[in-house]
């Protein structure tokens, strides 16, 4: 199949939506697909590099979010050129409207996951949450009656859209994660120069946090039980940068923390897994996400995960398994002391984390889903193209 992913963001960007993105279309191409993206470009210049359009854009309301003004008709030239076979859309602003120009010029459907939960960022555009609540409702029903198929990554996000009233088809798919890199082992002398030049020691019982630092990540939440737990050998790392880091270390120096904290600030992709590696428990506080991919990332790793309870970790995160889910200060204390009273429990969540997260969330079963809705998508359209026929094994398999 030909295949053009819409998204508002890119690499070199880092966040889940990009992460989804590369993961899905390195995938689709080991496959045997051509997979192009349409993007925005970090400045008002529009331009196609390696199987990539960019589209001029400027600033939006939101911290570190662009949007482009029109369509760009001339610009996606190129694109209704090479003609794809579906659309698949990955944001509801600029690009979504590109993607509904695309797929009205060629005739072909457009399959979207649903990534953002907006209930959780109305405080940047409402001052009342039953409205904002209300718009977001309003906002996603609106947009989604123009797609052939919506994509949601967990039953959090199904219920949501189902509540909202959206129409149409909705598949639950849960996000694959390129896992290997989490996989490798790192190095004592890695281990040991990056545990020294973040101020921790061998000894330390460190809590990662990985993400951007964001107001709806929750993360002043993580920082106060922090400090409220009595062990001084407990350690904070948190990787990652965002609008709301200087809040968060001024928050940080408030509780007396010092050195019980580490801020990493921003690392290369290819050296995410290594920082994962540094901790002993993966920690969030968020309610904001739709599956979280740092919580998979960190179980990959070997890493129990420790949060706040949220409906999208069913089924990711098992209480006493692979790590908890907590719903106060005394359960995160709790969890906490039980796992540091015993390095072989620690050890053994590790392995029941790593064992979960390689098993359910390879890339790769979420690219065959992926396929398995395109083929569908495409035959509610129109006739299937002899090239885009599929095995008779995988036809068994879609019905």
């Amino acid at each position: 199949m030909k295949i053009l992913i819409t998204t508002e963001c890119y690499r070199p960007i880092i966040n889940g939506v990009v992460t989804s993105v590369v993961n899905l279309q390195s995938e689709l191409e080991k496959n045997g697909h051509e997979v192009r993206i349409l993007t925005l470009s970090p400045d008002a210049r529009s331009f196609e590099q390696d199987g990539v359009t960019y589209i001029g854009s400027v600033a939006a309301l939101y911290p570190g979010v662009r949007t482009a003004l029109r369509v760009h008709r001339r610009e996606l030239r190129s694109l209704l050129d090479w003609k794809p076979d579906v659309v698949h859309s990955q944001c509801e602003f600029s690009t979504f409207r590109m993607a509904r120009y695309i797929a009205g010029k060629l005739n072909i459907p457009i399959v979207h996951t649903y990534h953002t939960v907006y209930e959780d960022y109305t405080h940047y555009f409402s001052p009342s949450q039953t409205w904002g609540k209300a718009a977001v409702a309003w906002f996603s029903r609106n947009t989604l009656r123009h797609v052939q198929c919506v994509v949601a990554p967990t039953e959090k996000v199904h219920g949501l859209l189902t509540g909202y009233g959206v129409p149409g088809d909705i598949q639950i798919v849960p996000t694959g994660v390129d896992l290997g890199q989490f996989q490798t082992e790192l190095s004592d002398e890695r281990r040991s120069l990056l545990r020294k030049k973040l101020g921790l020691t061998e000894k330390d019982v460190v809590l990662v946090s990985v993400g951007r630092l964001a107001k709806e990540k929750n993360l002043e939440e993580i920082l106060r039980f922090a400090s409220e737990y009595p062990s001084p050998g407990v350690k904070l790392l948190v990787v990652g940068d965002g609008p709301h880091r200087s809040s968060l270390e001024r928050y940080a120096a408030e509780l007396g923390l010092g050195d019980r904290i580490a801020f990493a600030g921003m690392v290369q992709p290819h050296e995410v897994a290594d920082y994962y590696r540094l901790g002993d428990l993966f920690v969030s506080a968020s309610n904001s996400e739709t599956q979280g991919l740092t919580y998979i990332e960190a179980m990959a790793s070997g890493l129990p995960v420790l949060c706040r309870r949220d409906d999208c970790l069913k089924g990711v995160v098992d209480t006493g398994v692979n790590g908890w889910q907590y719903e106060s200060f005394e359960q995160f204390k709790e969890a906490l002391s039980s796992v540091l009273n015993s390095r072989e429990r620690l050890i053994e969540l590790g392995e029941h984390a790593r064992h979960k997260a390689l098993g359910k969330y390879s890339s790769s079963a979420f690219a065959e889903s992926a396929e398995q809705i395109y083929v569908r998508a495409i035959a509610a359209y129109r006739p299937i193209p002899s090239r885009l026929l599929l095995p008779a094994a995988t036809k068994a398999a879609i019905k």
